[in-house]
C-alpha cells in the first residue's frame, strides 16, 4: 500500500519542541496547481503530529484550526510541534508546516479532558440513513486533477445533491505515512478539506470553471471521536456578493454525526 508522505527523520529539542521531516508523494498532489499539495492530506499529517505530541490518556483533540498561509509546495517540508498552553484538563498545541524557507500552514488543536457524560448526551444534527457501501459510485469529482483526487473513492445519492448543497461519502486506501498504520482520526480528518469540492455552486470540473474558490482555512470541531474508514460530508456552499464565500459541513462517520467543519473562501476569476 502506498502513502501520502514519506517520513525522513525527527528532532526532539530539550525545550519540548518536536521537528519532523517529511517528503510528499504524488498522492498528496493538489487540484488547483500540479506543483502544490492538497490541503486534505496535509491536514491528516498535521493531525497525526498533533495527536502524537505528548498525549495524555484522559484528553482528546476536540478542535483543530488550520490557517493556510499560501501555496503548499509539493516538496520536502518540516512540521514543528509545540505546546502553547499546557494543562491537565485543557491544553493548546500547535503544529507548523514549513517548506522552502517559509511557513505554509499553522495548525492549532485544543485538547480537552474526557469523562463520562452519557446520561446527558444529546445530538441535534440528524443521523443519515445512508450506508456508504450500498451507494453508487460518484465520479463527478474526478473532473478535478491531482494525485490526491485520484487516490480517493466517493459514493453519493445524486437525488439528494445539487450545486451548493448535498452529501457525499469518501474514503481511500492510502496510508498517511509510509510504513505506519493510519488511525481513524487521521484517516477521516485527512479527507475533510474535500468538503469545498463536493457541492460547488459553479460546476465540478476545473476546466469548466470561470471562477475559483480556494479556502484559506479549515476549522474542524468534534463533539466525539470519529470511527471507521468512511467520511460522510453533508455540505453547504454559500457565496457572498463581495468575493468571499463559506463552505460548511456536518461531518459523519458510519455511526452518525461527529462534528462540523467550516472553510472561508476567496472567490476570484479563474486565470486563463
Amino acid at each position: 500500500m502506498s502513502a501520502y508522505y514519506n517520513f525522513i527523520k525527527r528532532e526532539q529539542r530539550e525545550d519540548g519542541v518536536n521537528i519532523a521531516h517529511y517528503q510528499p508523494t504524488k498522492h498528496a498532489q493538489g487540484a488547483w496547481n500540479e506543483h502544490e499539495q492538497h490541503m486534505a492530506p496535509a491536514t491528516g499529517l498535521l493531525t497525526a503530529e498533533l495527536n502524537g505530541y505528548a498525549p495524555q490518556e484522559n484528553m482528546r483533540i476536540a478542535r483543530i484550526s488550520l490557517d493556510i498561509l499560501g501555496l503548499i509546495p509539493l516538496d520536502d517540508f518540516t512540521v514543528t510541534t509545540r505546546c502553547i498552553r499546557p494543562g491537565k484538563t485543557i491544553e493548546l498545541i500547535e503544529a507548523v508546516m514549513s517548506s522552502r524557507g517559509r511557513d505554509a500552514i499553522i495548525a492549532r488543536a485544543w485538547r480537552l479532558m474526557t469523562q463520562d457524560t452519557s446520561e446527558i448526551a444529546g445530538i441535534e444534527d440528524q443521523k443519515t440513513l445512508h450506508k456508504p457501501e450500498e451507494l453508487p459510485i460518484w465520479e463527478d469529482m474526478k473532473g478535478w486533477p491531482g494525485g490526491f483526487i485520484e487516490s480517493v473513492r466517493l459514493v453519493a445519492d445524486d437525488t439528494q445533491r445539487r450545486p451548493g448543497r448535498g452529501m457525499v461519502w469518501i474514503t481511500n486506501d492510502v496510508d498517511m505515512i509510509e510504513g505506519k498504520p493510519t488511525d481513524d482520526l487521521v484517516h477521516l480528518l485527512g479527507m475533510v478539506d474535500t468538503a469545498n469540492g463536493v457541492v460547488p455552486r459553479l460546476g465540478l470540473g476545473l476546466s469548466e470553471l470561470e471562477w475559483m474558490f480556494p479556502n484559506t482555512d479549515l476549522q474542524i470541531h468534534m463533539h466525539r471521536a470519529p470511527q471507521g474508514r468512511w467520511l460522510g460530508i453533508e455540505a453547504v456552499q454559500q457565496y457572498g456578493n463581495d468575493g468571499i464565500g463559506l463552505t460548511s459541513a456536518v461531518l459523519h462517520d458510519i455511526n452518525g454525526p461527529f462534528g462540523r467543519s467550516e472553510q472561508i473562501l476567496t472567490i476570484r476569476p479563474m486565470p486563463r
